[in-house]
């Protein structure tokens, strides 16, 4: 289709999407990438955080926007084909706003044990963990009214 890109969303689990795309917001890790038809090659390390990908209006079909949470992993796209390697993608509609508030509360009352032998390696992960809980909250708040 004039004007697309190709898509594929993987993870260790299944083939969530094979799709064509006018537009793609990637969470790289060091922030987002916008990837749309004729953009150069490009290899990247993904972060956690929210993938947009708008879709064409096709014949009678209007398209519009689906968003995922993603974590880690790689992103490719060359000749206008995007394929993202993820450890983890959650479609914004199976977020569910009172689970991911309470991994949050969960995760901010964690603290590094004191016997602990990498500390520092501890503090990460718990981080890591707020700041997922964090984004998955907000997409699904994003979505909590809309019924996608």
């Amino acid at each position: 289709m004039a004007g697309t890109i190709r898509c594929k969303l993987i993870t260790p689990e299944a083939a969530l999407i094979d799709d064509e795309v006018a537009y793609a917001a990637v969470p790289a890790w060091d922030g987002l990438i916008g990837m749309t038809r004729g953009g150069a090659p490009l290899v990247a390390k993904l972060g956690m955080g929210n993938l947009r990908l708008d879709f064409p209006d096709s014949g009678e079909a209007k398209g519009g926007s689906r968003w995922y949470y993603l974590e880690e992993g790689f992103m490719k796209f060359a000749n206008n084909e995007l394929t993202i390697l993820a450890s983890a993608a959650v479609p914004a509609e199976n977020l569910i706003e009172e689970d991911c508030a309470e991994e949050l509360k969960s995760a901010e009352t964690r603290v590094v044990p004191d016997d602990a032998k990498d500390k520092l390696g501890e503090m990460d992960k718990i981080t890591k963990a707020r700041n997922a809980a964090r984004a998955k909250l907000s997409l699904a708040r994003s979505f909590k009214h809309k019924g996608i």
